[in-house]
Formats: structure tokens, sequence, C-alpha cells
């Protein structure tokens, strides 16, 4: 590919279409902010009953708790000096990416009414990351773990516009599980549809 830019020893190619797709997370980063900032004041929110809100606000800090994983599975890998260079800056940008979702869903939360559940230690298995494949490896089973649960939280969602929301981060995660999959040399996308 003469366009785009390979990530030693990744298999990512950074092309055209590339920039497109991190455009487009970005608009679904826009979107999100949207739609999770204008629930706050929404008639039909304020008309929800206290049991489905609760439910929502439950549903939402399931949603952060994984969001609190992801950013400090992404410090540890970052840490580890196992990546390289190239890796790392996708992998810090991949930590970004959770980063803005976890504010917006502490704002969100707060904006509800509940209380945003506070991040904790998280136990990693840092000894079985013996070198960069590891690392990569380890942050794709939590991708695919994240990606799975906004999946599952998209009908639960009373609200339609937290369901949109979550569909929107789900998104991303999605983006996430590709990239990983192709620096580890495997077929970025498996099936039609995400299970």
């Amino acid at each position: 590919m003469s366009e785009g830019v390979l990530l030693p020893e990744a298999n990512i190619a950074i092309d055209r279409r590339g920039l497109f797709m991190r455009g487009a997370r970005l608009a679904l980063s826009g979107t999100t902010l949207t739609l999770l900032t204008g629930i706050g004041g929404s008639v039909a929110l304020r008309r929800a009953s206290a049991a489905t809100m609760s439910a929502d606000i439950d549903t939402l800090n399931v949603a952060l708790g994984l969001e609190h994983e992801a950013i400090a599975a992404y410090q540890v890998g970052a840490e580890s000096g196992l990546l390289k260079p190239d890796v790392l800056k996708v992998a810090v940008g991949f930590q970004s990416d959770h980063k803005q979702h976890r504010d917006i869903l502490v704002k969100t939360i707060d904006q509800l009414g509940g209380s945003a559940v506070a991040d904790m230690k998280h136990k990693f298995p840092v000894e079985k990351l013996k070198n960069q494949a590891d690392v990569l490896r380890f942050a794709l089973g939590l991708e695919m773990g994240a990606a799975s649960a906004y999946l599952s939280t998209i009908p639960g969602f009373e609200n339609r516009d937290l369901a949109k929301a979550a569909a929107s981060i789900m998104g991303v995660e999605t983006q996430h599980v590709a990239i990983l999959k192709s620096a580890l040399g495997e077929q970025p996308i498996e099936n039609a549809f995400i299970m």
C-alpha cells in the first residue's frame, strides 16, 4: 500500500480509509456527547419512573466500570515498555477514547441523579505480558468484552437516547477490536454480525 504507513511488526496500515475511519470515530464520539449531554434535561427523561431511571443508571455504571478497566489496562500496556513507538501511539489513542467515554458517562450519571462508580484497583495478569503481542492480545480481550457488554445493554435501556449513545460507543469498541486483530495478524472481521 503506497499511500499508507505500516506500523512496525503490527500489520496495521494507516491510509486514507484509516483516516476516514478515525474521522468517523470522532463523529461518533461527537454524536455520543450530544446524545448524552442532552439527556439530562429532556421532558421524556423527567417523566421516567424512578425504577426505570435507577435501572438505566445501574447499566451506565456497569459501562463506566468497563471504561475504568480499559483506561487502567492501556496504562499497564503503555508502561510495560513492550510496545513499539507507533503501536504505543495507537494504544494511547485508544486509551483517550476510553477516557472520553468515562467522562461522558460520569456526567450523564450525575445528570440523571445517580452516583458514578469510582475506579477501583484492577488486577491484571502483568506477569504474562512478555512481548508486544501479549499486550495486544490482552487489550483485544478487554475490547471484545466491552463491545459485547455495550451490545447487551442497548435493548435494556428504557431511554432510547441512552441506547443510541451505547450503540455509538460500541461502534468505537468494535473499531478497536478490528485494529487490534489486524495488528495480531488475525482476520479483523470474522462475522457479519457482532455476537
